[in-house]
């Protein structure tokens, strides 16, 4: 079987990539290792970028969002229980995000793909790339235990930081960039009214808090943790006990209990693959680029490069034009960076650092306060926030 685009990941970046293609005319197959009801039920981001909206309206996939999410045009710091708003429309010239869940983004795309025709295989199993450096990659997979082979065009690897995409570009290419933080999110989500109206970031001296939200009456809250802390050591009544803790005074009265149904916890860390494409195999997503989860940028940097690299993939087969499709990793990653920086410094600025010194402490104070006093700083956050131009 030969297909235009072979797609590895049935996440959000395979998927958007997939039916953006569809929208243009370009065949594509989706081959993900999990069954349907994982894919489907996986509790990841909630905040999307400005541009992201636009994405999904582009893809024709964003009619229950608008009529389910939630539009946020500013967020709030607490700074040891004293809340200041940062202004996303004030500020960047009436420019939002929009609250809607991953898992939702994700069940959108898949019933969009199915219902028009395309094929996604849930449970591949034992995918492999080869000839990646010609012009007809292939790619072998095991599916209900017969074997299967496709040729294709291009191969899109948007499997995730495990997946094979990665470990499939020649080692002597590749250069790696990572940083992992000395601490985690407790996260839990909880049928519970949210905080307050917008997600408030709360940096304390006991240490960062988000509280967060799904819809009106579902809370998604973190608390800054140990890496490797056992969640048998956090029984609900201590999650919230802390919650209220980390907003100050106002805690008692804003944070809302009720049933958890869900509660994990995520290690922090950074990390960036370079290239993003070597031959006819393109990255996107979690396979090239990884980021600690308080810039809220981890699934808007995937959809950030579907949108380079889907039309990269119409020019060439419109037009003949390839020269965004060789430009395509130095396009992403220049917006990657950003992302990243950005990502590594509202970590750094609202978390407590187990080695930090007096001077360390004061020092990440005074820039907070410089941050929420000023309006030239202010800026800079939001437009980060709701992201920066394509």
């Amino acid at each position: 079987m030969h297909v235009s685009v072979a797609i590895i990941g049935a996440g959000p970046a395979g998927l958007l990539l997939s039916q953006l293609l569809h929208v243009h005319g370009i065949d594509s197959v989706i081959l993900e290792r999990r069954d349907r009801a994982y894919v489907e039920g996986r509790i990841r981001a909630g905040v999307l970028e400005f541009g992201t909206v636009q994405l999904l309206e582009e893809a024709g996939v964003s009619q229950r969002m608008h009529d389910k999410g939630l539009v946020h045009d500013g967020i709030y710091i607490s700074n040891n229980g004293r809340r200041t708003h940062i202004d996303f429309a004030d500020l960047t010239g009436g420019k939002s995000v929009m609250i809607y869940g991953q898992t939702a983004v994700v069940r959108d795309l898949i019933k969009a793909r199915l219902d028009a025709g395309g094929e996604i295989v849930f449970e591949a199993e034992d995918v492999s790339l080869a000839d990646i450096d010609t012009d007809r990659p292939r790619v072998r997979y095991r599916h209900q235990g017969q074997e299967h082979e496709l040729t294709c065009d291009f191969i899109a690897g948007c499997d995730g930081f495990h997946g094979v995409s990665r470990q499939s570009m020649p080692e002597r290419l590749l250069k790696t960039f990572q940083r992992e933080y000395p601490f985690g999110w407790l996260g839990i989500l909880a049928e519970a009214p949210p905080a307050a109206d917008e997600l408030i970031y709360a940096s304390h001296e006991r240490g960062f808090a988000l509280f967060s939200m799904r819809s009106p009456t579902l809370s998604r809250n973190y608390i800054q943790c140990r890496a490797d802390e056992d969640l048998e050591q956090w029984p609900d009544d201590r999650v919230w006990e802390e919650l209220r803790l980390r907003l100050g005074e106002e805690g008692p009265a804003l944070v809302n209990e009720g049933k958890v149904v869900e509660k994990s916890v995520t290690p922090m860390r950074s990390f960036v693959a370079e290239p993003l494409s070597c031959g006819r195999l393109f990255m996107a997503g979690d396979a090239g680029h990884i980021v600690p989860p308080a810039g809220a940028k981890g699934l808007n940097l995937a959809a950030s490069d579907i949108r380079y690299l889907y039309r990269a993939f119409v020019a060439y087969y419109k037009s003949g034009d390839g020269s965004l499709l060789e430009d395509y990793s130095d396009s992403a990653l220049a917006r990657v960076w950003k992302a990243e920086r950005f990502s590594w410094w509202m970590t750094s600025l609202l978390h407590r650092f187990p080695q930090a010194t007096e001077f360390d402490q004061r020092i990440q104070q005074a820039e907070l306060e410089y941050v929420l006093e000023s309006r030239a700083a202010k800026t800079v956050l939001a437009e980060n926030y709701v992201g920066l131009p394509f």
